[in-house]
């Protein structure tokens, strides 16, 4: 064999490998199938599996960028699906909680669906009452994003990209996104979110499953033990609008400086728990945004299992699924209210209006990135 035929051979083989649905990623894989999720808008929506070295595992499929499960060890090293989800398209197609999916182009809320940049006012979908919530009536969660996997990196990774055109949900410009799924060996959930755009206007990304360290489906997360490295949250008003303040969380029932467990304040006679129906603020994160920094912790008693969020974000979203409604889910295990909680990483609720909150405006020429990491271990 010659050495100028080595290069069309390795080609071949990787071209192999790729139709064959399984790439290998260094010590990782990724798989791809289409069973069980059908089509969506006329688009074929693909599942991929990533596994780590370890025997770690999270499927994701192209509609919503949604984190279908995710399996991790506990204590004794018995793995575990501690995503909440749904076993075929039709419970993601139907659902309201936006279990497990990508959020955009603006996570959270925005008051009465407007804001001014550059001296102009935009009006956008209003899906939540008078305000916008999630990126609107057809957000990224509703969408079938574009997938391969990156067979050149060490870890099992997968990049998720969708084009938003200029005017989608009522924002200026075409945003080209980029999200980047890595299963690290380290039993990592890496997140990189990335955008550019073609005019100015407002991005903020985040990811919305829904964890329960006992296994999904496994009872409520109340006995869940949470830290938050957050010494202020953003009260809101009764529509879940930020009022503007930023309140230390000293004295409060918003205060997770040190563990606490989840129930043990969220039915507390408090204004800002009573509009929340218990807990869903975004808390300020302690630390220079831009830098990746532990944002919380949370630790299951039962199995052992720990999850450190880490993110270079200035906020957090602690939601404890107040909304959630007893639907069915994966395996035939329901979700009742509060059986997940979620920890989304974010820019404020209604940054877009309130000019001393950090911005969220995305300059044309310029690039957005964020990382957030979800890092499991056991104790």
């Amino acid at each position: 064999m010659t050495l100028k035929r080595m290069p069309s051979l390795l080609a071949l083989c990787a071209a192999l490998v790729l139709s064959c649905g399984l790439v290998a990623e260094g010590k990782g894989t990724v798989r791809k199938s289409s069973a069980g999720f059908g089509s969506v808008d006329g688009r074929k929506v693909d599942l991929y599996t990533l596994t780590n070295s370890r025997g770690a595992e999270a499927r994701v499929i192209t509609y919503g960028g949604v984190v279908v499960s995710l399996k991790v060890p506990d204590r004794i090293g018995r793995m575990g699906d501690v995503v909440l989800g749904y076993d075929d398209i039709s419970g993601y197609l139907n659902q309201t909680s936006y279990i497990g999916a990508l959020i955009g182009r603006y996570g959270n809320r925005i008051a009465r669906g407007r804001f001014t940049l550059n001296g102009r006012e935009y009006a956008l979908a209003t899906n939540n009452g008078e305000n916008h919530l999630h990126g609107g009536v057809k957000g990224f969660d509703k969408v079938v994003w574009d997938a391969r996997p990156l067979p050149w990196l060490r870890e099992a990774a997968l990049e998720l990209t969708y084009l938003s055109r200029d005017g989608e949900e009522g924002y200026p410009g075409d945003l080209r996104v980029k999200v980047v799924y890595t299963l690290t060996d380290s039993n990592e959930l890496r997140v990189d979110y990335s955008a550019t755009t073609t005019r100015d206007t407002h991005v903020n990304l985040t990811q919305h499953s829904y964890f329960n360290l006992r296994g999904a489906g496994n009872g409520d997360i109340l006995d869940h033990r949470l830290t938050l490295h957050a010494a202020r949250f953003t009260p809101t008003d009764e529509g879940a609008i930020p009022t503007g303040e930023l309140r230390p969380v000293a004295g409060t029932p918003f205060d997770f400086r040190q563990p606490r467990r989840i129930g043990e304040r969220i039915d507390a006679d408090e204004e800002q728990i009573r509009f929340g129906k218990g807990y869903d603020h975004n808390f300020v994160v302690r630390g220079r945004r831009g830098v990746l920094r532990r944002a919380a912790e949370v630790y299951e008693p039962t199995t052992g299992r720990v999850m450190e969020v880490w993110t270079t974000e200035p906020g957090v979203q602690f939601y404890t699924g107040n909304y959630l409604d007893g639907t069915t889910g994966k395996g035939g295990r329901t979700y009742p209210r509060r059986s997940g909680f979620c920890l989304e990483t974010q820019h404020y609720p209604d940054a877009p209006n309130k000019s001393h909150f950090p911005s969220t405006v995305l300059r044309r020429g310029r690039r957005y990135q964020t990382t957030t990491v979800y890092r499991f271990s056991a104790r």
